[in-house]
This record gives C-alpha cells, sequence and structure tokens, in this order.
C-alpha cells in the first residue's frame, strides 16, 4: 500500500461465535400463521439428513417462523431470488422487529457441517445472522453484509461441529424498523468453512515504538502490541522490505527483530520484498539507488540476492517465513522501466511492455526463496480488483505462460476503492478456478473514524462520501465491514480464499513517523484505520480477529500453578517453580502433561522451557534479570494430545533496589 501525502486516487470475520439460543422461550411461535409455515418445533419434512425448500421455492414449506416482537409476518417469500429463481426469503419491518426463520435436520452424522446461503442485507449493521443452533455445542453464527454498495448477492457460510445428530439451521433478524435481509439457496453440507489467515501487517511498529507510541488493550491495561493483537487472535504478522529505506527501517535487521516477535507470539511470518527504497505500487515502482544502471540481467540476480540475504538472515535468526511476496501490488511490473507491463514514461525510451524481464525477476525472486525454504509459500501480489476482472486475468496469463513459479495470488482490497463484496468473491473464485492457486488477501483496513489525530495530516479516507455505504466510520462500523470481508473471502465459492490481513493495525499518529521515509515532518494518513484507537487502546474490531469454533475438545482439562519468590533484590533472577496437573487435579502420575510452558511479565514473554513426561509435571526456569518494581507473572501451558492447555493466576513478584553498602 502506498501512502500518500494528500487523498490520491487508485489506478467473511466469518466470526464463528457462541450465542446464546437464538430462539427464548418466551418467543412467539405462530403456526401456520404463513402459508406453507410449518409449527414450531417440527422437523423439517424430508429425507434424513437434508434441508428442504432451501430455494424457499416452495414458500416457507419446511421453515418454522417464531418472533419475540409479535410481528412473525417481517418473514415472507418475495421475487425474485438468486441467480434469475423465481422467490428468496426477505425479513423486514418498518418498525423494530425479531423474527427467526429456522429449519431443523435429523440424522446428521457426527462431524463437520456448515450451513451456507447466498444473501444480501441492509438498513442496519448486524442485524441478521446465519447461524447453527442447537447441534449438541455452543452456537455458532455470522452477521449478514451489508450490500447497499451495489445490491449484488454475496455468498455467506458458517460452520460447526454436530454432536448427537441434529442441528437447527437459523436465519435470525433483531433490527430496527427498515432493517431488512434477503436470502436464497441456503444449504447444509459436510465439511468446514474456515478463515485459515487472520493477520496484519506490523512494519511501521517498530519506528512507531521508537517514535513514542505505546498500546493497550480493550480495557486499558499497557503491553506490547504484537502479544495484544495475537492473544485477540491475529495469526499472521506481515513485513515489508525496502532495499536501502532513507529512515533506516524496514531493512533486513528490522525485518529480523520484528519477526522474531511476531513468532515468539506465535503467529505466521509473511515477508512482503517490495524491491524498492520506498513505497512499491501500482504508482510507483522504483529501482533502488544502488541497482541503478543495471541491465535487466544484472537486476534479476539484484533480486535474488537481497531475497537471499533477507531470508537467509532471518534463518540465521531460527525463522523461516510463511509466506514470501515477490513484488507489491505489481499490475504495472516492477522495477521500472525495465519490468512494466505497460508503458509507463514515454519519454525514457524502454517502450512497452517488458513481460520477459517481468518474469525473469519474479523468478529470480521465486528460487532465492526456494533455496531457503521449500516450503514457503511464495506469493504474486495484485491489486484494483474494481479495474474488472480481466485486468487480472490478463496479467496472470501473460505470467503463467512464462512459468513463473509461485503458490497463492495475493490480492490488495479496500472496499471504499475496489469495489463490492461480491466483486471480491468474483475474483476470489475466478483466480482460484483459472490458475489453481489459493487466493489471500493481502492488504485490507477501513476506518473507525474520520477525525485526524495529531500531529494532523490529511486522511485518505476523510469523508462520509468515501465510505462503503452502509458501513459508518465508527468503531462499530470498522469492525463490522472487516468481518464482512473475512466472510467474502472465507465464503467464497470454491473454497480456495485463505483469509485477511489487515493493513497496519499498529500504526497510530506519532510524530516522526509519517508516511515518507524521507522525510521526518511527513504525516500519517492511515491513523484513523488502525485497530488502537488515538489513545492506543485497542478496537472492537480487533475481536474479529478471534479464531473459529474449534471442535469439541476431549483432551482431559489441565491446572497449572506458578510458584516464585515473592521479593528479589535487583540484579537477581529468581526462579520460577511451575507445577501441570491434569484432568483438573488427577494425579499427574496417572497423565503426565507435556508441551511447552512460558512465562509471561504482564502479558510478555520473558522466558520458557519445554515439559517432559519425565518431569512429572513440574518444571522449573530462571527468568530474566527484572526491572526495580512490581511485576504481574503467569504461566501458559500449551497443552498437548491428550491434555488441554492452560493459564496460571497472577502470582505477583516485587523487586527490590540493591542494599546499599557503606
Amino acid at each position: 500500500m502506498r501512502q500518500y501525502p494528500h487523498p490520491a486516487p487508485r489506478p467473511g470475520c466469518r466470526r464463528t461465535r457462541a450465542t446464546a439460543a437464538l430462539l427464548a422461550t418466551a418467543a412467539l411461535t405462530v403456526a401456520g400463521a404463513l402459508a406453507g409455515t410449518s409449527p414450531a418445533g417440527a422437523t423439517a419434512p424430508g429425507s434424513p439428513g437434508t434441508l428442504v425448500n432451501g430455494g424457499f421455492e416452495a414458500g416457507l414449506t419446511g421453515w418454522t417462523v417464531t418472533s419475540e416482537t409479535g410481528t412473525p409476518t417481517a418473514a415472507k417469500t418475495e421475487t425474485p431470488g438468486h441467480d434469475g429463481s423465481a422467490t428468496r426469503l426477505t425479513h423486514w419491518a418498518a418498525t423494530a422487529y425479531q423474527v427467526t426463520t429456522r429449519q431443523t435436520v435429523t440424522h446428521l452424522t457426527e462431524g463437520w457441517w456448515t450451513v451456507s446461503a447466498w444473501v444480501k442485507s441492509g438498513g442496519a449493521l448486524d442485524a441478521t445472522t446465519l447461524g447453527l443452533t442447537r447441534c449438541g455445542v455452543p452456537d455458532v453464527s455470522t452477521t449478514t453484509p451489508i450490500t447497499e454498495q451495489d445490491d449484488a448477492w454475496v455468498r455467506l457460510a458458517v460452520s460447526t461441529y454436530v454432536v448427537g445428530g441434529r442441528c437447527t439451521v437459523s436465519i435470525a433478524t433483531n433490527g430496527p424498523g427498515g432493517a431488512w435481509v434477503g436470502v436464497d439457496d441456503v444449504a447444509l453440507e459436510p465439511g468446514r468453512v474456515t478463515r485459515d489467515v487472520r493477520g496484519g501487517d506490523l512494519s511501521g511498529l517498530a519506528k512507531n515504538e521508537d517514535f513514542g507510541a505505546t498500546y493497550a488493550s480493550a480495557d486499558g491495561t499497557p503491553g506490547d502490541a504484537v502479544q495484544i493483537l495475537s492473544d485477540a487472535g491475529m495469526n499472521l504478522g506481515r513485513l515489508k522490505v525496502w532495499v536501502n529505506p532513507a529512515d533506516g527501517y524496514n531493512d533486513a535487521a528490522h525485518v529480523v527483530a520484528t519477526a522474531q516477535r511476531i513468532k515468539a507470539a506465535g503467529m505466521q511470518l509473511l515477508v512482503d520484498f517490495h524491491y524498492s527504497d520506498r513505497w512499491a505500487d501500482p504508482g510507483a515502482q522504483t529501482v533502488p539507488a544502488a541497482w541503478a544502471g543495471f541491465t535487466p540481467a544484472q537486476l534479476a540476480v539484484a533480486v535474488h540476492d537481497h531475497t537471499r540475504a533477507v531470508l537467509d538472515a532471518l534463518a540465521a535468526a531460527g525463522i523461516t517465513a510463511d509466506y514470501v511476496q515477490v513484488g507489491n501490488e505489481i499490475n504495472p511490473g516492477m522495477l521500472w522501466p525495465w519490468g512494466q507491463t505497460w508503458d509507463v514514461n514515454t519519454s525514457d525510451r524502454v517502450t512497452g511492455a517488458q513481460w520477459d524481464n517481468l518474469a525473469s525477476f519474479l523468478t529470480a525472486g521465486a528460487q532465492a526463496v526456494r533455496e531457503v525454504s521449500p516450503t514457503t509459500r511464495v506469493i504474486l501480489h495484485l491489486t484494483n480488483i474494481n479495474n474488472g476482472i480481466g485486468s487480472l486475468t490478463w496479467w496472470f496469463d501473460e505470467i503463467t505462460a512464462r512459468s513463473v513459479p509461485f503458490d497463492v495470488i495475493g490480492l490488495s482490497y479496500y472496499g471504499y476503492w475496489h469495489g463490492s463484496l461480491a466483486d471480491l468473491q468474483g475474483a476470489i473464485s475466478t483466480l482460484s478456478a483459472r490458475y489453481d492457486r489459493d487466493v489471500l488477501i493481502v492488504e485490507t483496513a477501513y476506518p473507525f473514524t474520520l477525525a485526524d489525530d495529531t500531529p494532523t495530516w490529511e486522511n485518505v479516507i476523510s469523508l462520509p462520501t468515501e465510505l462503503v455505504p452502509g458501513y459508518p466510520a465508527t468503531p462499530a462500523g470498522q469492525a463490522a465491514e472487516q468481518r464482512a470481508v473475512q466472510d467474502a473471502v472465507a465464503s467464497a465459492p470454491g473454497g480456495r480464499g485463505l483469509g485477511t490481513v489487515y493493513w497496519e493495525p499498529a500504526w497510530t499518529s506519532v510524530a516522526g513517523n509519517g508516511w515518507d521515509p524521507a522525510d521526518p515532518a511527513s504525516g500519517n494518513a492511515w491513523e484513523n484505520q488502525a485497530l488502537f484507537d488515538f489513545d492506543g487502546r485497542l478496537l472492537p474490531a480487533a475481536a474479529e480477529l478471534a479464531p473459529d469454533a474449534a471442535a469439541p475438545d476431549r483432551r482431559a482439562t489441565s491446572r497449572v500453578a506458578l510458584d516464585v519468590d515473592r521479593s528479589v533484590r535487583a540484579g537477581q533472577q529468581p526462579v520460577a517453580r511451575i507445577t501441570v496437573e491434569a484432568d483438573g487435579g488427577r494425579s499427574v502420575h496417572e497423565m503426565r502433561p507435556t508441551g511447552t510452558l512460558v512465562v509471561r511479565d504482564g502479558g510478555v514473554e520473558i522466558a520458557r522451557t519445554t515439559l517432559r513426561a519425565s518431569d512429572d509435571g513440574r518444571a522449573s526456569v530462571r527468568l530474566p534479570v527484572l526491572d526495580v518494581g512490581s511485576h504481574a507473572l503467569t504461566v501458559v501451558h500449551s497443552g498437548d494430545t491428550l491434555v488441554q492447555g492452560s493459564t496460571s493466576a497472577v502470582t505477583r513478584l516485587t523487586v527490590t533496589r540493591a542494599a546499599v553498602r557503606r
């Protein structure tokens, strides 16, 4: 993502959340109030294990309608439906209402099941959910996306692990008057839909911290931004690399340092090579100063060697990148003009597209990745979905025709620039099918306010007219928009959407860390899209990073306890004594837990050790020298194949100043 000094034109979480039962016992049940409506509690007719009338072609036959507000007629069938069908389910009322349309399916095998539907909605945030309830596990649901941008259908899906052979598909609306949803082609099928990647780009974090930025969890507890985001559910960190940046940041040394923090927090790592000294995007793909005057053949060698050097530096620190981007938003190519895909400068005497050169650059970068780690997945990253699918297939057709090796298609998607959620799903499905690659949204973001923090610098999105229709620039609007993007990716037809990476969630506004690495006086035009507010506190949108519902955990429970001297002198290294008991207190001699033990001080890791079966549930680790003052220590047990993980209660340790000898 290019950082513009002023606004400039650009050339599905599926939060699977546990909920209370969607239908309270006080709900008004209307049996037969609508034509074709089944009595409350009735099992839908048809073959066992089959959801019937998912397209609503037979009205509401097979479905049960209930309402807590006495408005069952808010659920009805109307025309037209999805993809040319005759009918759809509609929820709508002129005044505030609650209505649920549900169907129970029986004779389901134990395991993962997914409900999917084509939906469109508007009128209010978070008014309607698609969910699976009464499945023998906590209920799960996800919110239907707002589609006021183009009124196009979007596929939505949510999964649960069914125990006990029955499950209820639920479409529930609870909103103000005017809130509406259209639903069609509902299906219940075996399998699971997941958001495998719930990432964030942390490239600007090191510089932000050096210039004074601080961070806190949602409750205001200060902490490390990486750990705060990891605790929220973020599972991948993305870091950009510049060749010789003017400010000294985003070089190999800083990438390694932040990557160590990312890996220590249990996240995957994506390294994003720009092959430039500054921002590379559709507006600029500038050759690094050190490579000026190189021939195309020499540039290919430089790409290889630079990529290899950074990845080798990571390997020397014990880090392997899980993903590597070879280039950033490279629709127009890279290393202009030698790798251009059109004539970006008619006066430079390099005319026309240079596809062969570009292919050699990309291949050189991919080869360097393979040399360091054959398992690392190579990403080729494009943007501007709004220009139509042909603008993307044109590019990948040229690249695949030249046998450039890559594993994943990366896309930028900012809803206020790059089209609708339907456009996004169409791009994911088309590209994954055409090139047999997974698709990862490597950049996305949305504002939580239109205000400008100090030091002021005009934000790239600063006007209500620039927003995605239906999603206000509020904390709730930011959260809902990001959940919708995650859902759209995870639910895209074909099942090849890997997830999303939020762009610069920790780039809050501090003097000295502006958009231009060569100008300390430049400002931040993106702080109103961070996942931390202007006080550095985590925003509600971070909750959308929470992982999907897991299968029921049938492992034994565990309790972990931490014992440490409550007071030590400055300069001493106290010993943490750790005990893990399995199965809620059963003797560790009957079941011996294993796994990793991590000691944290206020949420920041300070020590770790490995618990082996031969340790009989007991381990100790020497802590580092701690600062004078009070420390809140906890220990986290990772768990193993037989025993669930757990976290100890807080143990307070006070470090006092060493006695002064007279």
